[in-house]
């Protein structure tokens, strides 16, 4: 799910404040404590490699989160995929992957326990 900023309904408008709001944008029911994560990948970047090993071999961590810049597309574990780009609010559920098409800056909100793990298990990639 992502939604534009300007699709987001309006919850509150006056004079010089604006407050939005988009019901039912994810679960968050039975996770703990929530991080905030802050992104920064380059055009091409695909995470798909550092996932082998997980659980379907995608992330199984939901997040929430606002592209600040870029564009990236996610695949779903069903095979279904959506481009999200600069000013959209998005959820990602469980099971997915992500490829980054123009250099992107994005914020992340996670369970933290679940997204630790996953980025725990990429750094291992990594330094494999």
């Amino acid at each position: 799910m992502h939604i534009a900023k300007a699709d987001v309904p309006v919850k509150i408008g006056i004079p010089g404040a604006t407050a939005r709001q988009q019901l039912n944008f994810g679960d968050a029911t039975g996770y703990g404590k929530i991080s905030g994560e802050y992104f920064s990948l380059p055009a091409g970047m695909d995470i798909s490699p550092l996932l082998q090993g997980l659980e379907g071999n995608m992330c199984q961590a939901p997040h929430w989160g606002y592209v600040l810049e870029g564009t990236l597309t996610v695949t779903y574990a069903d095979g279904a995929h959506e481009t999200i780009e600069q000013g959209e609010l998005f959820y990602w559920p469980p099971g997915h992957t992500v490829k980054v098409d123009e250099n992107a800056d994005f914020i992340l909100f996670s369970p933290q326990y679940e997204h630790t793990h996953v980025l725990d298990h990429m750094i291992a990639k990594m330094n494999a």
